[in-house]
Protein backbone atom coordinates (compact mmCIF):
# COMPACT_ATOMS: atom_id res chain seq x y z
CA UNK A 1 0.00 0.00 0.00
CA UNK A 2 1.91 2.66 -1.30
CA UNK A 3 1.00 5.09 1.42
CA UNK A 4 -1.35 7.37 1.69
CA UNK A 5 1.15 9.56 2.82
CA UNK A 6 3.76 9.32 0.42
CA UNK A 7 1.00 10.28 -2.01
CA UNK A 8 0.53 13.39 0.03
CA UNK A 9 4.02 14.18 0.47
CA UNK A 10 4.05 14.23 -3.72
CA UNK A 11 1.03 16.15 -3.95
CA UNK A 12 1.88 18.91 -1.73
CA UNK A 13 5.47 19.26 -3.71
CA UNK A 14 3.47 19.46 -7.14
CA UNK A 15 1.17 22.04 -5.86
CA UNK A 16 3.91 23.84 -4.42
CA UNK A 17 5.89 24.00 -7.71
CA UNK A 18 3.05 25.22 -10.11
CA UNK A 19 -0.11 27.29 -9.77
CA UNK A 20 -3.12 25.24 -11.40
CA UNK A 21 -4.29 26.41 -15.04
CA UNK A 22 -8.62 26.91 -15.05
CA UNK A 23 -10.92 27.86 -17.70
CA UNK A 24 -12.90 31.03 -17.98
CA UNK A 25 -14.97 31.58 -20.53
CA UNK A 26 -12.85 31.09 -23.32
CA UNK A 27 -9.76 31.25 -22.50
CA UNK A 28 -7.01 30.04 -19.52
CA UNK A 29 -5.33 31.68 -16.93
CA UNK A 30 -3.03 30.71 -13.86
CA UNK A 31 -5.52 30.16 -10.98
CA UNK A 32 -3.47 32.35 -8.75
CA UNK A 33 -2.10 34.93 -10.24
CA UNK A 34 -5.44 35.30 -12.55
CA UNK A 35 -2.99 35.93 -15.73
CA UNK A 36 -3.87 34.52 -18.78
CA UNK A 37 -1.90 30.98 -20.00
CA UNK A 38 -0.89 30.70 -23.63
CA UNK A 39 0.49 27.46 -24.74
CA UNK A 40 3.80 27.53 -26.13
CA UNK A 41 3.21 23.63 -26.15
CA UNK A 42 5.35 20.91 -27.69
CA UNK A 43 4.24 17.07 -28.73
CA UNK A 44 6.14 14.63 -26.25
CA UNK A 45 5.93 10.85 -27.03
CA UNK A 46 7.73 8.32 -28.93
CA UNK A 47 6.55 5.39 -31.07
CA UNK A 48 2.75 5.95 -30.74
CA UNK A 49 0.45 6.40 -33.55
CA UNK A 50 -1.63 9.32 -32.70
CA UNK A 51 -4.72 9.05 -34.99
CA UNK A 52 -7.11 7.43 -32.14
CA UNK A 53 -8.74 5.11 -34.24
CA UNK A 54 -7.05 2.00 -34.32
CA UNK A 55 -8.63 -1.43 -35.52
CA UNK A 56 -6.83 -3.83 -33.16
CA UNK A 57 -8.80 -4.17 -30.31
CA UNK A 58 -5.62 -5.96 -28.03
CA UNK A 59 -3.38 -3.77 -25.41
CA UNK A 60 -0.37 -2.89 -27.14
CA UNK A 61 2.41 -1.75 -25.61
CA UNK A 62 4.16 2.39 -25.17
CA UNK A 63 6.69 4.02 -24.41
CA UNK A 64 5.01 5.87 -21.76
CA UNK A 65 6.76 9.27 -22.18
CA UNK A 66 5.81 9.98 -18.16
CA UNK A 67 7.69 7.03 -16.81
CA UNK A 68 10.93 7.58 -17.69
CA UNK A 69 12.51 10.08 -14.98
CA UNK A 70 15.96 9.74 -16.47
CA UNK A 71 14.58 10.65 -19.95
CA UNK A 72 12.51 13.48 -19.11
CA UNK A 73 14.77 15.37 -16.96
CA UNK A 74 17.21 14.68 -20.19
CA UNK A 75 14.46 16.33 -22.54
CA UNK A 76 13.44 18.97 -20.21
CA UNK A 77 16.72 20.95 -20.65
CA UNK A 78 15.68 21.24 -24.48
CA UNK A 79 12.03 21.82 -24.00
CA UNK A 80 13.06 25.11 -21.83
CA UNK A 81 15.05 26.16 -24.66
CA UNK A 82 12.00 25.97 -26.88
CA UNK A 83 10.22 28.05 -23.69
CA UNK A 84 8.01 25.55 -23.81
CA UNK A 85 4.98 25.49 -20.95
CA UNK A 86 2.78 22.51 -22.44
CA UNK A 87 3.55 18.76 -23.59
CA UNK A 88 1.00 17.20 -25.24
CA UNK A 89 1.24 13.21 -24.07
CA UNK A 90 -1.17 10.71 -26.21
CA UNK A 91 -0.96 7.25 -24.57
CA UNK A 92 0.69 6.55 -20.81
CA UNK A 93 0.00 3.82 -18.98
CA UNK A 94 -2.17 4.27 -15.44
CA UNK A 95 -0.10 1.50 -14.00
CA UNK A 96 3.07 2.89 -13.61
CA UNK A 97 4.49 5.83 -11.57
CA UNK A 98 4.85 8.99 -13.05
CA UNK A 99 5.78 10.92 -9.88
CA UNK A 100 9.33 12.11 -11.09
CA UNK A 101 8.64 13.32 -14.33
CA UNK A 102 5.49 15.21 -13.57
CA UNK A 103 7.14 16.90 -10.86
CA UNK A 104 10.15 17.81 -13.04
CA UNK A 105 7.99 19.00 -15.73
CA UNK A 106 6.22 21.11 -12.69
CA UNK A 107 9.51 22.73 -11.03
CA UNK A 108 9.91 23.60 -14.99
CA UNK A 109 6.83 25.11 -15.48
CA UNK A 110 5.62 22.88 -17.96
CA UNK A 111 1.79 21.20 -18.04
CA UNK A 112 0.76 18.32 -19.08
CA UNK A 113 -2.66 17.61 -21.70
CA UNK A 114 -2.91 13.55 -21.66
CA UNK A 115 -4.73 12.06 -24.27
CA UNK A 116 -6.88 9.71 -22.50
CA UNK A 117 -6.65 6.73 -25.17
CA UNK A 118 -4.26 4.63 -26.06
CA UNK A 119 -3.66 2.27 -29.08
CA UNK A 120 -5.69 -0.46 -28.86
CA UNK A 121 -8.17 0.89 -26.19
CA UNK A 122 -9.48 4.05 -28.50
CA UNK A 123 -13.09 4.89 -29.94
CA UNK A 124 -12.39 3.64 -33.49
CA UNK A 125 -13.95 5.99 -35.88
CA UNK A 126 -14.90 2.42 -38.58
CA UNK A 127 -16.72 0.54 -35.86
CA UNK A 128 -17.54 3.15 -33.10
CA UNK A 129 -18.70 2.29 -29.78
CA UNK A 130 -18.22 4.04 -26.22
CA UNK A 131 -17.81 0.98 -23.66
CA UNK A 132 -17.75 0.01 -20.57
CA UNK A 133 -13.93 -1.16 -21.51
CA UNK A 134 -13.03 2.19 -22.23
CA UNK A 135 -14.06 4.01 -19.60
CA UNK A 136 -12.40 2.03 -17.45
CA UNK A 137 -9.11 3.05 -19.27
CA UNK A 138 -10.47 6.70 -19.34
CA UNK A 139 -10.77 6.75 -15.47
CA UNK A 140 -7.60 5.05 -14.54
CA UNK A 141 -5.62 7.54 -16.51
CA UNK A 142 -7.91 10.51 -14.83
CA UNK A 143 -6.81 8.94 -11.21
CA UNK A 144 -3.14 8.87 -12.04
CA UNK A 145 -3.20 12.29 -13.80
CA UNK A 146 -4.96 14.37 -10.95
CA UNK A 147 -2.72 13.73 -8.52
CA UNK A 148 -0.68 16.23 -9.99
CA UNK A 149 -1.29 20.30 -10.76
CA UNK A 150 0.97 20.41 -13.15
CA UNK A 151 -2.19 18.19 -15.47
CA UNK A 152 -3.73 21.30 -17.50
CA UNK A 153 -6.82 19.09 -19.18
CA UNK A 154 -7.81 15.85 -21.10
CA UNK A 155 -8.64 15.20 -24.83
CA UNK A 156 -11.24 12.39 -25.35
CA UNK A 157 -10.47 11.27 -28.58
CA UNK A 158 -8.35 12.63 -31.56
CA UNK A 159 -9.40 12.92 -35.17
CA UNK A 160 -11.50 10.27 -34.51
CA UNK A 161 -14.10 11.47 -37.50
CA UNK A 162 -12.00 12.65 -40.19
CA UNK A 163 -14.28 12.42 -43.10
CA UNK A 164 -18.20 12.63 -43.85
CA UNK A 165 -18.57 8.98 -43.92
CA UNK A 166 -17.25 8.45 -40.27
CA UNK A 167 -19.12 11.26 -38.59
CA UNK A 168 -21.11 8.63 -36.78
CA UNK A 169 -18.33 8.21 -34.43
CA UNK A 170 -18.39 11.63 -32.89
CA UNK A 171 -21.56 10.41 -30.92
CA UNK A 172 -19.22 7.86 -29.11
CA UNK A 173 -16.62 10.45 -28.72
CA UNK A 174 -18.83 13.18 -27.31
CA UNK A 175 -20.51 10.00 -24.74
CA UNK A 176 -17.08 9.57 -23.49
CA UNK A 177 -16.49 13.42 -23.02
CA UNK A 178 -19.73 13.52 -20.88
CA UNK A 179 -19.17 10.13 -18.96
CA UNK A 180 -15.54 11.51 -18.36
CA UNK A 181 -16.13 14.93 -17.25
CA UNK A 182 -19.65 13.55 -14.64
CA UNK A 183 -16.52 10.44 -13.47
CA UNK A 184 -14.21 13.82 -12.33
CA UNK A 185 -17.31 15.59 -10.65
CA UNK A 186 -17.93 12.64 -8.94
CA UNK A 187 -14.55 11.90 -7.59
CA UNK A 188 -15.06 15.50 -6.11
CA UNK A 189 -11.37 16.81 -8.48
CA UNK A 190 -10.62 20.13 -9.10
CA UNK A 191 -12.07 21.48 -11.95
CA UNK A 192 -10.65 20.45 -14.91
CA UNK A 193 -10.97 20.39 -18.87
CA UNK A 194 -11.64 17.53 -21.36
CA UNK A 195 -11.88 18.53 -24.79
CA UNK A 196 -11.11 16.73 -28.32
CA UNK A 197 -8.49 17.05 -31.08
CA UNK A 198 -10.19 17.87 -34.42
CA UNK A 199 -7.87 17.45 -37.83
CA UNK A 200 -9.19 20.09 -40.61
CA UNK A 201 -10.66 18.77 -42.68
CA UNK A 202 -12.97 21.43 -45.13
CA UNK A 203 -16.06 18.90 -45.46
CA UNK A 204 -16.77 18.79 -41.34
CA UNK A 205 -14.77 21.01 -39.59
CA UNK A 206 -17.55 23.47 -38.62
CA UNK A 207 -20.43 20.59 -38.00
CA UNK A 208 -17.76 18.93 -36.03
CA UNK A 209 -16.56 22.27 -33.79
CA UNK A 210 -20.70 22.91 -32.91
CA UNK A 211 -21.25 19.40 -32.86
CA UNK A 212 -19.53 18.62 -29.38
CA UNK A 213 -20.22 22.47 -28.46
CA UNK A 214 -23.99 22.38 -28.73
CA UNK A 215 -26.18 21.20 -26.28
CA UNK A 216 -25.95 20.52 -22.46
CA UNK A 217 -22.58 21.38 -21.15
CA UNK A 218 -22.50 18.34 -19.39
CA UNK A 219 -22.15 16.63 -22.25
CA UNK A 220 -20.23 19.11 -24.61
CA UNK A 221 -16.26 20.37 -24.60
CA UNK A 222 -14.25 22.38 -22.18
CA UNK A 223 -12.33 23.13 -24.54
CA UNK A 224 -11.09 22.48 -28.70
CA UNK A 225 -7.91 21.46 -29.90
CA UNK A 226 -7.22 22.20 -33.61
CA UNK A 227 -4.74 19.67 -35.48
CA UNK A 228 -3.76 21.94 -38.55
CA UNK A 229 -1.01 22.33 -40.81
CA UNK A 230 -2.22 24.67 -43.85
CA UNK A 231 0.65 27.24 -42.63
CA UNK A 232 3.25 25.80 -44.94
CA UNK A 233 6.71 27.09 -45.47
CA UNK A 234 6.92 31.01 -46.46
CA UNK A 235 2.69 31.37 -46.08
CA UNK A 236 1.00 34.05 -44.29
CA UNK A 237 -1.94 34.18 -42.51
CA UNK A 238 -4.39 34.70 -45.31
CA UNK A 239 -2.95 31.91 -47.62
CA UNK A 240 -2.67 29.54 -44.88
CA UNK A 241 -6.50 30.24 -43.61
CA UNK A 242 -5.47 30.59 -40.32
CA UNK A 243 -7.73 34.24 -40.73
CA UNK A 244 -10.75 31.87 -41.70
CA UNK A 245 -10.50 29.83 -38.94
CA UNK A 246 -9.93 32.41 -36.39
CA UNK A 247 -13.57 34.62 -37.59
CA UNK A 248 -14.56 30.47 -37.49
CA UNK A 249 -13.89 30.78 -34.06
CA UNK A 250 -14.85 34.22 -32.81
CA UNK A 251 -18.28 33.11 -31.01
CA UNK A 252 -17.41 30.20 -29.74
CA UNK A 253 -17.84 30.19 -26.08
CA UNK A 254 -14.41 27.80 -25.16
CA UNK A 255 -11.24 28.06 -25.20
CA UNK A 256 -9.27 27.02 -28.47
CA UNK A 257 -6.23 26.22 -29.42
CA UNK A 258 -3.53 23.91 -31.78
CA UNK A 259 -3.39 21.05 -30.48
CA UNK A 260 -0.87 20.24 -33.38
CA UNK A 261 0.72 22.70 -35.97
CA UNK A 262 4.38 22.66 -37.74
CA UNK A 263 3.78 21.91 -41.44
CA UNK A 264 6.77 19.78 -42.90
CA UNK A 265 6.95 21.01 -45.93
CA UNK A 266 8.95 21.87 -47.19
CA UNK A 267 12.31 21.29 -44.56
CA UNK A 268 13.69 22.52 -42.52
CA UNK A 269 10.61 23.95 -40.96
CA UNK A 270 10.60 27.50 -40.75
CA UNK A 271 8.26 28.29 -38.11
CA UNK A 272 6.68 31.57 -39.48
CA UNK A 273 3.68 31.06 -38.12
CA UNK A 274 4.53 31.49 -34.95
CA UNK A 275 4.30 35.15 -34.71
CA UNK A 276 0.70 34.96 -36.61
CA UNK A 277 -0.46 32.45 -33.53
CA UNK A 278 1.33 34.71 -30.82
CA UNK A 279 0.32 38.26 -32.70
CA UNK A 280 -2.74 40.44 -31.66
CA UNK A 281 -4.71 39.14 -34.80
CA UNK A 282 -4.98 35.37 -33.37
CA UNK A 283 -4.47 35.84 -29.77
CA UNK A 284 -8.01 37.12 -28.63
CA UNK A 285 -9.48 33.71 -29.86
CA UNK A 286 -6.65 31.43 -29.73
CA UNK A 287 -5.10 30.50 -26.82
CA UNK A 288 -1.38 29.30 -28.75
CA UNK A 289 -0.55 25.78 -29.59
CA UNK A 290 1.67 22.45 -29.52
CA UNK A 291 3.96 22.21 -32.12
CA UNK A 292 4.42 18.63 -33.27
CA UNK A 293 6.66 17.19 -32.22
CA UNK A 294 9.49 16.79 -30.19
CA UNK A 295 10.80 13.19 -31.28
CA UNK A 296 12.36 12.84 -34.68
CA UNK A 297 10.93 9.45 -36.32
CA UNK A 298 9.96 8.32 -39.63
CA UNK A 299 7.51 10.83 -40.43
CA UNK A 300 10.11 13.49 -40.03
CA UNK A 301 8.21 15.70 -38.01
CA UNK A 302 10.98 15.95 -35.06
CA UNK A 303 12.83 18.67 -33.31
CA UNK A 304 15.39 16.66 -32.21
CA UNK A 305 16.63 12.60 -32.58
CA UNK A 306 17.71 11.06 -29.24
CA UNK A 307 20.25 8.00 -29.60
CA UNK A 308 21.63 6.01 -27.07
CA UNK A 309 20.51 8.32 -24.71
CA UNK A 310 21.85 11.70 -26.58
CA UNK A 311 20.23 14.02 -27.86
CA UNK A 312 20.45 16.04 -31.14
CA UNK A 313 19.09 19.29 -32.29
CA UNK A 314 18.38 19.99 -35.54
CA UNK A 315 17.49 22.73 -37.39
CA UNK A 316 13.84 22.92 -37.24
CA UNK A 317 14.44 23.42 -33.74
CA UNK A 318 16.58 26.46 -33.88
CA UNK A 319 14.09 27.71 -36.32
CA UNK A 320 11.25 27.65 -33.50
CA UNK A 321 13.46 28.29 -30.71
CA UNK A 322 14.38 31.86 -32.75
CA UNK A 323 10.71 32.02 -33.75
CA UNK A 324 9.15 31.07 -29.93
CA UNK A 325 11.52 33.85 -28.54
CA UNK A 326 9.68 36.63 -30.48
CA UNK A 327 6.37 35.45 -29.39
CA UNK A 328 4.74 38.09 -26.39
CA UNK A 329 1.32 37.07 -26.60
CA UNK A 330 -1.07 39.90 -24.51
CA UNK A 331 -3.66 38.79 -22.62
CA UNK A 332 -6.14 40.25 -19.97
CA UNK A 333 -6.19 39.25 -16.42
CA UNK A 334 -9.18 36.54 -15.03
CA UNK A 335 -10.67 39.92 -13.06
CA UNK A 336 -10.60 42.03 -15.86
CA UNK A 337 -12.37 39.86 -18.17
CA UNK A 338 -16.16 39.48 -18.43
CA UNK A 339 -16.82 36.75 -21.83
CA UNK A 340 -19.82 37.84 -23.41
CA UNK A 341 -19.55 35.07 -26.26
CA UNK A 342 -21.16 32.86 -23.97
CA UNK A 343 -23.59 30.62 -26.22
CA UNK A 344 -23.13 26.89 -27.12
CA UNK A 345 -23.14 26.76 -30.72
CA UNK A 346 -26.42 25.24 -32.88
CA UNK A 347 -26.47 21.69 -33.07
CA UNK A 348 -25.74 20.40 -36.97
CA UNK A 349 -28.58 19.08 -38.63
CA UNK A 350 -28.09 15.03 -39.96
CA UNK A 351 -27.46 15.24 -43.46
CA UNK A 352 -26.71 11.93 -45.32
CA UNK A 353 -23.35 12.01 -46.47
CA UNK A 354 -22.38 15.35 -44.78
CA UNK A 355 -23.48 14.64 -41.15
CA UNK A 356 -24.34 11.51 -39.58
CA UNK A 357 -24.23 12.00 -35.58
CA UNK A 358 -27.71 12.89 -34.79
CA UNK A 359 -27.38 15.42 -31.84
CA UNK A 360 -30.80 15.21 -29.75
CA UNK A 361 -29.62 11.85 -27.96
CA UNK A 362 -26.20 10.45 -26.98
CA UNK A 363 -24.98 6.70 -26.67
CA UNK A 364 -25.51 5.14 -22.95
CA UNK A 365 -23.77 5.91 -20.26
CA UNK A 366 -20.86 2.86 -19.79
CA UNK A 367 -22.28 1.38 -16.88
CA UNK A 368 -20.77 -1.64 -15.56
CA UNK A 369 -22.50 -2.29 -13.50
CA UNK A 370 -25.88 -2.86 -15.70
CA UNK A 371 -24.09 -4.54 -17.29
CA UNK A 372 -23.41 -7.05 -14.44
CA UNK A 373 -27.32 -6.73 -13.67
CA UNK A 374 -27.85 -8.11 -17.11
CA UNK A 375 -25.84 -10.89 -17.13
CA UNK A 376 -27.01 -12.03 -13.88
CA UNK A 377 -30.78 -12.06 -14.75
CA UNK A 378 -30.07 -13.92 -18.05
CA UNK A 379 -31.26 -18.08 -18.62
CA UNK A 380 -29.50 -18.44 -21.64
CA UNK A 381 -25.74 -16.96 -22.69
CA UNK A 382 -22.65 -17.48 -24.74
CA UNK A 383 -20.41 -20.18 -23.37
CA UNK A 384 -16.87 -19.76 -22.93
CA UNK A 385 -15.10 -21.97 -25.51
CA UNK A 386 -17.36 -19.47 -28.68
CA UNK A 387 -14.45 -17.64 -30.46
CA UNK A 388 -14.52 -14.16 -32.26
CA UNK A 389 -15.53 -15.98 -35.62
CA UNK A 390 -18.60 -18.15 -33.81
CA UNK A 391 -19.64 -14.12 -32.01
CA UNK A 392 -19.38 -12.93 -36.10
CA UNK A 393 -21.70 -16.20 -36.88
CA UNK A 394 -24.56 -15.85 -34.38
CA UNK A 395 -24.64 -11.73 -33.83
CA UNK A 396 -25.08 -12.59 -37.56
CA UNK A 397 -27.69 -15.28 -37.66
CA UNK A 398 -30.04 -13.65 -34.67
CA UNK A 399 -29.38 -9.84 -35.31
CA UNK A 400 -30.68 -11.06 -39.18
CA UNK A 401 -33.95 -12.59 -38.04
CA UNK A 402 -37.22 -10.44 -37.86
CA UNK A 403 -35.89 -6.93 -38.69
CA UNK A 404 -33.06 -7.33 -35.79
CA UNK A 405 -35.53 -7.55 -33.37
CA UNK A 406 -33.39 -9.60 -31.03
CA UNK A 407 -30.63 -6.84 -31.07
CA UNK A 408 -32.47 -3.97 -30.08
CA UNK A 409 -30.67 -3.76 -26.91
CA UNK A 410 -27.66 -3.50 -28.25
CA UNK A 411 -28.11 -0.87 -31.27
CA UNK A 412 -25.93 1.57 -31.91
CA UNK A 413 -26.35 3.68 -34.74
CA UNK A 414 -25.78 7.39 -34.03
CA UNK A 415 -27.50 8.60 -37.25
CA UNK A 416 -31.35 7.16 -36.82
CA UNK A 417 -31.23 5.13 -33.44
CA UNK A 418 -32.85 4.13 -30.92
CA UNK A 419 -29.32 3.35 -29.38
CA UNK A 420 -29.40 0.11 -26.85
CA UNK A 421 -28.72 0.29 -23.47
CA UNK A 422 -26.21 -2.72 -23.22
CA UNK A 423 -24.41 -1.45 -26.31
CA UNK A 424 -22.03 -0.35 -23.91
CA UNK A 425 -21.34 -3.64 -22.46
CA UNK A 426 -18.56 -6.21 -23.54
CA UNK A 427 -19.01 -8.38 -26.79
CA UNK A 428 -19.50 -11.18 -24.41
CA UNK A 429 -21.95 -9.23 -22.63
CA UNK A 430 -24.15 -8.14 -25.75
CA UNK A 431 -23.90 -11.28 -27.35
CA UNK A 432 -25.00 -13.12 -24.54
CA UNK A 433 -28.17 -10.92 -24.64
CA UNK A 434 -29.05 -11.45 -27.98
CA UNK A 435 -29.16 -14.91 -27.09
CA UNK A 436 -30.66 -14.96 -24.36
CA UNK A 437 -34.09 -12.48 -25.90
CA UNK A 438 -33.84 -15.37 -29.17
CA UNK A 439 -34.04 -18.36 -26.27
CA UNK A 440 -36.85 -16.46 -24.54
CA UNK A 441 -38.82 -16.06 -28.17
CA UNK A 442 -37.88 -19.46 -29.97
CA UNK A 443 -37.88 -23.14 -28.29
CA UNK A 444 -34.49 -24.62 -28.01
CA UNK A 445 -33.00 -21.17 -28.90
CA UNK A 446 -30.08 -22.15 -26.85
CA UNK A 447 -28.04 -24.24 -28.39
CA UNK A 448 -26.00 -23.44 -31.35
CA UNK A 449 -24.20 -26.23 -31.01
CA UNK A 450 -22.65 -25.82 -27.89
CA UNK A 451 -21.37 -22.06 -28.07
CA UNK A 452 -24.45 -21.01 -26.11
CA UNK A 453 -25.86 -22.43 -22.09
CA UNK A 454 -28.22 -22.49 -20.22
CA UNK A 455 -27.26 -21.47 -16.10
CA UNK A 456 -29.75 -20.29 -13.59
CA UNK A 457 -30.73 -16.13 -13.73
CA UNK A 458 -30.24 -15.13 -10.79
CA UNK A 459 -33.22 -12.52 -8.37
CA UNK A 460 -32.56 -9.22 -9.90
CA UNK A 461 -34.15 -8.45 -6.31
CA UNK A 462 -31.61 -10.36 -4.62
CA UNK A 463 -28.46 -8.82 -6.21
CA UNK A 464 -30.26 -5.35 -6.25
CA UNK A 465 -30.58 -4.74 -9.68
CA UNK A 466 -33.97 -4.55 -9.94
CA UNK A 467 -34.59 -1.14 -10.38
CA UNK A 468 -31.65 -1.13 -13.70
CA UNK A 469 -33.26 -3.74 -15.26
CA UNK A 470 -36.94 -2.59 -14.83
CA UNK A 471 -35.61 0.96 -16.26
CA UNK A 472 -33.58 -0.50 -19.42
CA UNK A 473 -37.14 -3.07 -19.86
CA UNK A 474 -37.38 -7.20 -21.78
CA UNK A 475 -35.94 -5.66 -25.18
CA UNK A 476 -33.04 -3.57 -23.54
CA UNK A 477 -34.32 -0.16 -25.22
CA UNK A 478 -35.32 1.55 -22.14
CA UNK A 479 -33.17 4.92 -19.98
CA UNK A 480 -30.81 4.85 -17.46
CA UNK A 481 -29.25 7.84 -16.12
CA UNK A 482 -25.38 7.99 -14.71
CA UNK A 483 -26.74 6.93 -11.20
CA UNK A 484 -28.56 3.88 -12.24
CA UNK A 485 -31.83 5.60 -12.29
CA UNK A 486 -34.69 5.37 -14.52
CA UNK A 487 -35.68 8.59 -16.73
CA UNK A 488 -37.71 9.59 -19.63
CA UNK A 489 -35.39 11.53 -21.88
CA UNK A 490 -31.91 13.15 -22.42
CA UNK A 491 -28.46 12.54 -23.00
CA UNK A 492 -27.88 8.85 -24.05
CA UNK A 493 -31.57 8.10 -23.95
CA UNK A 494 -33.46 5.20 -26.56
CA UNK A 495 -37.23 5.07 -27.17
CA UNK A 496 -38.22 2.08 -25.40
CA UNK A 497 -40.18 -0.37 -27.69
CA UNK A 498 -39.34 2.12 -30.99
CA UNK A 499 -36.71 -0.34 -32.35
CA UNK A 500 -38.94 -3.19 -32.69
CA UNK A 501 -40.24 -1.15 -36.07
CA UNK A 502 -37.07 -0.53 -37.19
CA UNK A 503 -35.75 -2.25 -41.07
CA UNK A 504 -31.97 -3.92 -41.23
CA UNK A 505 -30.76 -0.93 -42.64
CA UNK A 506 -31.44 0.95 -39.40
CA UNK A 507 -29.71 -1.04 -37.30
CA UNK A 508 -26.27 -0.41 -36.83
CA UNK A 509 -24.41 -4.29 -35.72
CA UNK A 510 -20.90 -4.04 -36.16
CA UNK A 511 -19.00 -6.05 -33.75
CA UNK A 512 -15.31 -7.20 -33.78
CA UNK A 513 -14.23 -4.88 -36.23
CA UNK A 514 -16.10 -6.56 -39.04
CA UNK A 515 -18.35 -3.89 -40.16
CA UNK A 516 -21.27 -6.28 -40.70
CA UNK A 517 -24.88 -5.30 -41.92
CA UNK A 518 -26.97 -8.62 -41.51
CA UNK A 519 -29.78 -9.34 -43.81
CA UNK A 520 -32.24 -12.15 -43.29
CA UNK A 521 -30.86 -13.87 -45.99
CA UNK A 522 -27.60 -13.87 -45.02
CA UNK A 523 -29.10 -14.90 -41.20
CA UNK A 524 -31.02 -17.93 -42.94
CA UNK A 525 -27.63 -19.37 -44.62
CA UNK A 526 -26.44 -18.81 -40.85
CA UNK A 527 -28.80 -21.09 -39.69
CA UNK A 528 -27.27 -24.00 -41.34
CA UNK A 529 -24.26 -23.51 -39.69
CA UNK A 530 -25.60 -22.69 -36.73
CA UNK A 531 -28.29 -24.64 -35.20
Amino acid sequence: MRGIFAATALLAGVQAAVDPIVIKGSKFFYKGNGTQFFMKGVAYQQEVNTNSSQTDTDKLDITDPLADSTACKRDIVYLKKLQTNTIRVYAIDPSKDHSDCMTAFADAGIYVVADLSEPGLSINRDDPGWTTELYERYTNVVDEMMKYDNTLGFFAGNEVSNQPNNTQASAFVKAAVRDTKAYIKSKNYREIGVGYATNDDAGIRENLANYFDCGNSTDSIDFWGYNIYSWCGDSSYTESGFDVRTKEFEKYNVPVFFAEYGCNTPRPRKFTEVGALYGSKMTDIWSGGIVYMYFEEANEYGLATVSNGKVTTNKDFDNLSSQIAKATPSGVKMSDYNPTNTAAAACPKVTQGTWEAESSSLPPVANSQLCSCMMDSLSCTVADKATEDDYSDMFGYVCGLKSGKYCAGINKNATSGPYGSYSMCSSKEQLSFVLNTYADAVSGGCAFKGKATTKAAASATASGCSKLIEAVGAAGTGVVSSTGEASSSGSGSSSAGAAAGLSVPQLNFRFLGLGMYVTGAVAAGMAMILL
